[in-house]
């Protein structure tokens, strides 16, 4: 039972962006696309452990939601016009293409063209995202304020001012065309980083990775690339999002715990997916037009080309960071930046340059655990606790919170080893 409600769980997870984005093309109503899949899924809840699983989840799901739906919209109004029939799968589950029907030229994916709604300049590009990230991906408040390094109320303001402004503004949901794609491409792009870095940073409560939306954010980075073929930030996001899954299989021990970067067996990283990566970094850079995604792509390749942590070239990567922080100048850049100047220059250095960022980052886990990192690493232990008991305090999940005590306890292994040698 246990097995069956763990797929479950995960199927529902990664059916969610083509259910939605198919009952939003169906009922053209946000909230009714959201209502009718939550709906479906509590019948999923009810009904796949007895009857198994169905071929093709998503095409259930959008079938049972649609259904509930419209019998919710006849109990509203029985005179009322109902939408449109269109061709849906049954329940016998047979395979279609129905999810992915949208027009006949280029736009051929309803999650794609969702995050294109989601992403019009009726909107803030901060409810832009924020909106996209609920409807399309099914992030949780949580997880999304996250993301935003904000509050919770915020975020959750955020996405109800968006919906009501598309529904006052009557925003059309159709393909939007080449040069509308153009302008919203931005947006978008950040949007599948968001998502991807969900999944990777594994912050749903455990340590365990959420594949279903790393894979779904390169699934679409793909989709974008193909619509954008010769736009190197799109090169550079697709090769970013690669080269960081090909760690995947390294990234958690035997009792799924995290394994930090320079522990990890190397000879596990996909090896075809690097590959991939670091022929559209160096095409992204040919084009000589840098940009944030690049730039961060340029830094995984440096990881990624190392066959052993010491030969990482830090040099290069502290040099790739400062370029990021021209192009990018955010708090969570810089405090990346100081991370690399620190295995360059010392941590001397590197906290310096963290006292600039406190007031930014203050409720910033990562920020406090590598302020104790460098601390204890100048020999100033007192002050380092005091910094991981902070970072601890700030960790957003249980994972997070370990994540910090195992530098900790690296970083104590590595400060004895240091004593015992300099005997």
């Amino acid at each position: 039972m246990t097995e069956i409600c763990c797929w479950i769980d995960h199927a529902l997870t990664a059916a969610r962006p083509q259910s939605i984005a198919a009952l939003v093309r169906y009922f053209r109503d946000l909230d009714t696309a959201e209502e009718a899949f939550q709906e479906a899924c509590l019948r999923a809840l009810k009904t796949w452990p007895d009857k198994g699983p169905p071929r093709d989840p998503a095409a259930w799901l959008i079938f049972v939601g649609r259904n509930a739906a419209l019998d919710g919209i006849r109990r509203q109004s029985r005179t009322g016009e109902l939408p449109p029939e269109a061709p849906v799968s049954d329940l016998d589950d047979a395979e279609t293409d129905m999810a992915q029907r949208l027009d006949d030229s280029h736009f051929r994916d309803d999650i794609l063209r969702l995050l294109f709604v989601c992403c019009d300049p009726v909107l803030p590009v901060n409810q832009q995202i924020a909106l996209a990230l609920r409807i399309v991906s099914g992030l949780s408040v949580a997880e999304i304020a996250r993301a935003f390094l904000s509050g919770e109320s915020a975020i959750e303001q955020r996405i109800t001012r968006a919906k009501r402004r598309i529904a006052q503004t009557q925003v059309p949901f159709e393909p939007p065309g080449p040069l509308q794609r153009a302008e919203r491409l931005s947006t978008v792009a950040t949007m599948i980083y968001l998502v991807f870095n969900e999944g990777y940073s594994a912050t749903g409560g455990t340590a365990h990775i959420r594949a279903a939306l790393c894979e779904e954010a390169i699934r679409l980075a793909r989709l974008l690339l193909t619509l954008f073929p010769a736009e190197p930030e799109i090169m550079g996001l697709m090769a970013l999002l690669l080269l960081q899954h090909a760690r995947t299989p390294a990234r958690l021990d035997a009792d799924g715990a995290i394994v930090l970067l320079d522990d990890q067996d190397r000879t596990l990283w996909d090896a075809k997916m690097i590959a991939e990566g670091l022929a559209l970094v160096e095409k992204a850079v040919r084009n000589q037009q840098p940009g944030p995604y690049q730039a961060q792509a340029a830094i995984a390749a440096m990881h990624a080309r190392a066959k052993r942590a010491e030969d990482t070239n830090w040099p290069q990567i502290a040099a790739l960071y400062e370029a990021l922080q021209q192009l990018q100048p955010t708090p969570v850049v810089a405090l990346n930046r100081a991370v690399a100047v620190s295995k360059v220059h010392g941590p001397a250095q590197a906290l310096n340059m963290l006292d600039e960022l406190e007031t930014a980052l203050v409720n910033y886990f990562y920020f406090h655990g590598v302020k104790g990192a460098l601390l204890m690493q100048l020999g100033r232990a007192g002050e380092a606790k005091i910094a991981f008991d902070r970072a601890i305090a700030r960790a957003n999940t249980a994972a997070e919170a370990a994540h910090i005590r195992l530098q900790i306890d690296r970083l104590i292994k590595d400060s004895d080893a240091a004593r015992t040698t300099s005997r």
